[in-house]
């Protein structure tokens, strides 16, 4: 049995849930606190990283909140596990996921995620530090992607 550091977390974002999901459901969505709350929705669907995995290693610096970020490869697609301490962040976390998880480190590298927050009205919604750590958290996937 694999120790809760190599255990499969299942998680939907990439797999049943994937950036086009997000794009429609925010479009049908009127108004910023709308989809606010739908973000936070996407949050809640998070799974729990273990505790043993909230290690400064896994640390996304440069983000407001504390975001860990546990990565690894299977079948040459990258599997990312991710948790938060602020509801809004887990949120955002999902919308990425949504356009990385389960994705080759090429078709991470490839894919234009400032068209994708633009699509998604996102960092105009934002504040600049909050923005700021959105920006990280993404560059750390691609840090990610690149080194494999």
């Amino acid at each position: 049995m694999p120790d809760a550091s190599t255990a499969r977390i299942d998680n939907p974002f990439g797999h049943r849930i994937c950036s086009e999901d997000i794009l429609d459901t925010l479009g049908f969505f009127d108004n910023w606190e709308e989809r606010y709350k739908y973000l936070i929705e996407l949050g809640r669907e998070l799974p729990a990283l273990p505790d043993n995995l909230h290690t400064p290693d896994r640390l996304v610096r440069g983000c407001q909140s504390q975001v860990w970020i546990d990565t690894r490869m299977e079948e040459g697609r990258l599997q990312l596990a991710v948790d938060s301490d602020a509801f809004i962040v887990k949120g955002l976390l999902g919308v990425v996921l949504a356009a990385y998880n389960n994705k080759t480190p090429e078709e991470v590298l490839s894919f234009d995620i400032d068209r994708y927050f633009e699509q998604l009205d996102l960092l105009r919604h934002l504040s600049p530090t909050r923005g700021n750590g959105l920006r990280a958290m993404v560059q750390r996937i691609r840090d990610i992607a690149q080194s494999q």
